[in-house]
């Protein structure tokens, strides 16, 4: 497993980390047990990163992260997030964030965390999110509840944003530096240039690019869903999983320090694991962008209008 520096942390990080939103979240839930073996499998297979949060499943991913980690706390870096605290129910108050902070530590067992993140700051206004939620994370970083702090969201300039304020340490962002939207490139440079880890969520676009295709409720536009569906197409003729080729795309082509796996099932994890060591179909993967150059809108608004997204 390949691990990197974290930007100014100090902290190391294996290249693939394991996100928890598949214990009891927004996708059908997976058996516990099977996702508590894929996450333990994941640590033992050198994995080191591990991202979680209330919002997954109202507190119950984290729990189930507790128990899984009990023993083997120091081996990993440990995540998780404050903001949003159920699905798409975000409070980024000051008061609930040390509220629920305090719930987080209790369920996953531990004084502190090695990465605490804002959630989904789109969802709040700007003056709030810049004058009082991240002055707020710099006082819990101080006080020892978090080793490094930042902010996770879809829209790029909320996240800039946030780091030009100088608070941030890490920015995970999600359905981002894809085969379907590469926008992140050159806000991950300035990012980078400051010192920032980065981390990458949703590199399968929350099912977007995966051969079954987005559940319902997915925000892609229909020009957007029927270029997937023509990749998904490209990729099977060509014997290929258009997850798995995503998934190595994000690994190599990003700029991440960290691309973040889901971990409900073990078969699930170890694709992801060989899409480390794979060497990329570089003619599939050119025509595969080609399919999604195409096509206007590469991503979905999300947020506070008042956070404008240039790309859209």
């Amino acid at each position: 497993m390949r691990h990197r520096r974290l930007g100014r942390t100090g902290l190391a990080v294996s290249a693939l980390g394991l996100g928890t939103t598949a214990f009891r979240g927004t996708y059908p839930r997976r058996d516990p047990d099977e996702a508590s073996r894929a996450l333990r499998l994941g640590l033992d297979l050198g994995i080191t990163v591990v991202d979680t949060g209330p919002s997954c499943g109202a507190g119950v991913a984290e729990e189930m992260t507790g128990r899984a980690l009990r023993g083997r706390r120091n081996e990993v870096v440990l995540v998780t997030r404050v903001g949003c605290h159920a699905h798409e129910e975000f409070d980024l108050s000051p008061r609930r964030i040390r509220q629920e902070l305090a719930h987080s530590l209790r369920r996953l067992g531990t004084d502190h965390v090695d990465v605490l993140l804002a959630h989904g700051i789109e969802f709040g206004e700007p003056e709030r999110v810049l004058g009082q939620v991240l002055p707020l994370l710099a006082d819990l970083r101080r006080e020892g509840l978090a080793r490094a702090v930042g902010v996770s969201g879809l829209v790029l300039p909320a996240l800039t944003a946030a780091v030009e304020t100088g608070v941030v340490d890490v920015v995970l962002s999600y359905c981002r530096f894809g085969l379907h939207d590469q926008a992140m490139a050159p806000a991950a440079e300035r990012w980078r240039e400051r010192g920032v880890g980065i981390v990458l969520g949703g590199p399968v676009a929350m099912g977007l690019l995966t051969a079954a295709g987005p559940p319902r409720w997915h925000p892609a536009s229909p020009g957007l869903r029927s270029a997937a569906r023509h990749a998904a197409a490209l990729c099977a003729e060509h014997g290929v999983d258009l997850a798995f080729l995503a998934m190595q795309y994000a690994l190599t082509h990003s700029r991440a320090d960290c691309v973040l796996t889901g971990t409900g099932r073990t078969e699930h994890l170890l694709a992801n694991l060989r899409a480390l060591e794979t060497p990329l179909d570089e003619e599939l993967l050119a025509q595969v962008l080609g399919i999604f150059a195409a096509v206007r809108e590469r991503t979905w608004p999300s947020g506070d209008p008042r956070w404008r997204e240039e790309t859209w």
